[in-house]
């Protein structure tokens, strides 16, 4: 029996701060920009895609990943890839969202940081008109690529500089620490930008703390091995620094065999600032309002705690205090 209704959870005022723009690329818009664009797939079907999306690990996602997003050639591509993402937003409630772009997963092919940016901003300022959701932008580095490309694309980002609220640091996540992109966060800092990172998802606590003293983070993408150190999980109480958990995320790239294993609501009770979010939900099965349901399904979530998730992504969010107290007030 579930401890919450789907419908409840649907209908819950929502706030997701840790989403991919490229990871809700649904197959059937994979398809159709493929089309559009006159690209060749390796896929001749949705299901074919679907099937696909099955993952042992961080690097088989992402691989499968990195191939999608070539369908993403002109400004109106990114366009409808985030207003679909948006759409499905308005649908589940969710009010407010600030997504990741990987700007060097288009530019390595040749197409300019323009037109990605100016494709995304476009939709995003097209939901606060059209459908009432407020949105910051981050950047985010690949980590699995250098500290030179990184700065590298931190100067194409200057003249944007506006469309953006914050970096952020993603991809696969072993073998290549926080510390890297020390200087490039700095830079960023510089320029007036906030800075998050991906950490202790398949990586070890040790990058969570790495991500927070190097790197200056206002918040840490994942960090649910955070647990695994005690003095880690004191320190982000006494901080309330927010963890971007991602539940349907974890269980599918097997951070968590199962769903029951998840450690987000022990977390949340020993008061640390824990968030639900989706981070790919085109590959990992679902958007805000399933995570939530999963939640409720495998750890009985009640619906006091799945209001305090909600109040924590507000606090933990990257707007000022009149929109944080506009969403206390429709949350109720």
């Amino acid at each position: 029996m579930t401890a919450v209704s789907k419908d409840w959870l649907n209908n819950l005022p929502k706030i997701e701060l840790h989403l991919h723009l490229e990871g809700s690329l649904e197959p059937e818009l994979m398809f159709e920009l493929a089309q559009r664009n006159n690209i060749q797939l390796p896929f001749e079907t949705v299901e074919q895609v679907r099937a696909a999306y099955e993952f042992n690990n961080l690097q088989d996602f992402l691989d499968i990943y990195y191939q999608g997003a070539n369908v993403l050639q002109q400004e109106q591509d990114f366009y409808d890839l985030t207003w679909a993402y948006l759409k499905k937003c308005q649908s589940q409630n969710v009010i407010h969202v600030e997504p990741f772009f990987d700007p060097q997963t288009h530019t390595d092919r040749g197409i300019s940081f323009e037109t990605v940016i100016n494709g995304i901003s476009r939709a995003l300022d097209d939901a606060h008109d059209q459908l009432g959701i407020s949105s910051q932008l981050i950047m985010c580095f690949l980590r699995h690529l250098s500290e030179e490309a990184a700065f590298e694309t931190l100067k194409q980002s200057e003249p944007f500089i506006k469309k953006i609220v914050a970096v952020g640091l993603d991809s696969s996540e072993q073998g290549q620490p926080p510390e890297k992109f020390s200087r490039v966060f700095a830079k960023a800092r510089e320029l007036g930008l906030l800075t998050v990172a991906h950490a202790g998802e398949e990586g070890p606590a040790e990058y969570i703390w790495t991500a927070i003293n190097d790197l200056k983070v206002s918040r840490v993408d994942h960090g649910v091995r955070a647990t695994e150190d005690s003095e880690l999980i004191s320190y982000l109480v006494k901080s309330k620094m927010p963890l971007t958990v991602c539940p349907l995320s974890n269980t599918k790239l097997r951070v968590f065999d199962n769903m029951s294993e998840h450690n987000i609501l022990l977390m949340l009770e020993q008061g640390v600032c824990v968030t639900v979010n989706s981070d790919d939900p085109a590959y990992f099965g679902g958007y805000m309002t399933e995570n939530f349901v999963a939640l409720a399904k495998s750890l009985d979530m009640t619906e006091i705690q799945a209001r305090l998730l909600v109040l924590n992504s507000i606090e933990a969010s990257f707007v000022d205090d009149e929109r944080k107290q506009a969403m206390r007030v429709m949350l109720g």
